[in-house]
């Protein structure tokens, strides 16, 4: 019998699955208790739709049809496995096989469910190492790929993918639960939660490879995440900082390109076309930051992102108080890259010379091979009027970028730059 509904194509269920995935995989994980299996059964429902949604058209609720589809799956495993009887005792959960498709079946409406969250800290439980809880919960609730991690973090990606699999088989050696911890290990756990939130944003509003300047559905993620993580962490001042940080850079973001889709600078973007609304809500929240007590790194570069979010015109930006900032912000949590975007905080505050010599502070081959320190050398060298070696820095720039659309920006200022 056909279908009335229209043909779906490739594209279209990627698209789903790239909004759905974090939270199928996070539901599996605590149906299931092991994280490993819900990749595994929540791929199997990605083929699966990939295979039927083509010719019958998109169901009512993809998202419960993926979970269906991946829970009847998870059933037929215990079913032929001799532990059936004693999972479905520790988990507690009917286990029944459900009809495919089903409109209201699976996920709820939550956009960031106890599900996800219980991954969340379990992805950062201290049993794992740093690098593993990173690179676990990029995988498992940004869905970024192996490449895409190893690429952030500038290592091989058969690194990234012994550090996956080493924390999945963590968790499941020490019997780690995958969901929300008490209320003392929640407070524990915080600064790595909000650690690998911050990664997954800045995955999101600057991609590190690829096609595209951005990839909203990763910035978004987090900003959930983070709202989410802020309400239940409401006196902690770091939480509440890294939401508002998160709030007021994601209202820069529909400004950051033009109409054509080319990449904006943030002194070259339409202020008019900043999201007003996000930008009361992170000021709100740097408010309520403040108001808990002593500024950390998260609310110090709030409170910078705060700076430009109230200057109405580039022009306008109060480049001595960002540099002020910064400097706290150097010896609270000194790291190159906080020395990189001082130096160009001091190069519009104290003039470009005083840049520079931030910059030279570095270490010999320091971030030698991160894009971002050769593009802001490159902007503090043409502010001094040395046009041709700010040329030479965007092109190195631009050779190091692995993002496309970064790539095409920095070539173009290469090429731009007022000649001497």
């Amino acid at each position: 019998m056909s279908s009335d509904r229209p043909a779906t194509g490739r594209g279209a269920v990627e698209a789903i699955w790239r909004i759905e995935s974090a939270r199928l995989i996070a539901a599996l994980a605590r149906f299931t208790g092991d994280l490993g299996l819900a990749e595994d059964l929540a791929q199997d429902a990605l083929v699966a739709a990939l295979e039927r949604w083509p010719a019958a058209g998109l169901p009512p609720n993809p998202g419960g049809w993926l979970m269906t589809v991946a829970k009847n799956r998870a059933v037929d495993l215990f079913r032929r496995d001799s532990t059936h009887q004693r999972a479905v005792e520790s988990l507690g959960h009917d286990v029944t096989r459900t009809a495919v498709p089903a409109a209201d079946e699976g996920l709820d409406d939550n956009p960031v469910g106890d599900d996800e969250l219980g991954l969340l800290f379990a992805a950062c439980h201290p049993e794992l190492k740093r690098e593993y809880r990173i690179a676990l919960t990029l995988r498992c609730l940004a869905g970024l790929s192996t490449h895409e991690i190893a690429s952030a973090f500038l290592v091989p990606d058969p690194v990234i993918g012994q550090r996956i699999s080493r924390a999945k088989k963590t968790l499941r050696d020490r019997g780690i639960r995958l969901d929300l911890p008490s209320s003392e290990d929640l407070h524990a756990r915080l600064a790595s939660v909000l650690e690998v939130i911050y990664l997954i944003f800045n995955e999101g509003y600057s991609a590190t490879s690829g096609e595209h300047w951005m990839r909203p559905e990763l910035s978004n993620d987090a900003l959930r995440l983070a709202r989410r993580t802020a309400a239940l962490a409401p006196d902690l001042a770091e939480a509440q900082g890294l939401l508002a940080l998160l709030e007021l850079t994601q209202a820069r973001a529909p400004a950051r390109h033009d109409r054509d889709g080319t990449p904006v600078l943030l002194q070259d973007q339409d202020r008019h076309r900043w999201d007003r609304l996000l930008i009361r809500r992170g000021m709100a929240a740097l408010a309520r930051a403040h108001r808990l007590g002593s500024a950390g790194p998260y609310v110090l570069q709030a409170a910078i992102a705060g700076c430009h979010a109230l200057a109405p015109t580039a022009a306008d930006t109060d480049w001595t108080r960002i540099a002020g900032l910064y400097d706290v912000l150097d010896r609270m949590h000194p790291n190159p890259v906080v020395t990189v975007n001082r130096a160009m905080a001091h190069g519009h505050a104290d003039g470009p010379l005083a840049g520079l010599a931030i910059l030279a502070t570095l270490p010999p081959d320091t971030l030698d091979d991160y894009a971002q320190r050769h593009a802001v050398e490159a902007e503090l060298l043409a502010m001094a009027g040395r046009h041709s070696d700010a040329r030479s820095a965007y092109a190195r720039a631009a050779a190091l970028t692995q993002n496309h659309a970064e790539r095409t920006l920095l070539h173009r200022r290469s090429t731009t730059t007022t000649p001497p």
